[in-house]
């Protein structure tokens, strides 16, 4: 299955409090899945490399085997291609396990201006002001921590679709039923 995904990821203060966002569409343009994930402390750039580690998973999940990316962030596209070095160790620890999720998909990346992107900055800016996270179809199965854990709102429209606080299942029920989920940030 093909599927257009654009990402985006902000950080209020860098670092500071911010949220990584995907919008996953068919070729068609139908929304299939759009999150925004809150993350209480991060830059910028942690926020982009976690927004595609997000649309990653999710499609994963959606079992989409070709996906067309864009993002607004010339420095995750270029040090993704390979066309940048990654100097900073975090981001590279990032890549490493992006590029491990990455390995079963066809991946078309590019670059696009902010002003094509505003899908997933608009649900990015919302989980920022909500201070956590929301989602239309968001990822089953992601550790549960204290982010993800807030009072639910009511009547939140992003993108013309519906979107509702999430809440994971716990991770002890979600061992009893399924394997493993892969962790936000991998091993460190």
């Amino acid at each position: 299955m093909q599927v257009k995904i654009n990402i985006d990821g902000g950080s209020r203060g860098n670092p500071g409090p911010g949220a990584s966002a995907y919008v996953i569409c068919d070729l068609n343009g139908k929304i299939l899945a759009q999150e925004g994930h809150f993350m209480a402390h991060c830059t910028n750039n942690q926020a982009e490399y976690t927004a595609l580690k997000l649309a990653l998973i999710k499609s994963k999940e959606l079992g989409a085997t070709e996906l067309f990316i864009e993002s607004d962030s010339l420095l995750l596209v270029k040090q993704f291609v390979g066309e940048y070095k990654i100097k900073n160790p975090d981001l590279a620890a990032r890549m490493v396990v992006i590029r491990r999720l990455a390995e079963s998909f066809s991946i078309h990346i590019k670059h696009v201006l902010r002003e094509f992107n505003k899908a997933p900055d608009a649900l990015a800016n919302k989980a920022m002001d909500a201070k956590q996270s929301l989602g239309f179809n968001p990822i089953k199965h992601l550790p549960e921590d204290a982010e993800i854990l807030a009072v639910p709102q009511t009547g939140n429209t992003v993108n013309g679709v519906e979107v509702k606080p999430v809440v994971r299942k716990p991770a002890q029920s979600a061992k009893k039923q399924h394997p493993e989920p892969p962790s936000l940030f991998g091993d460190f």
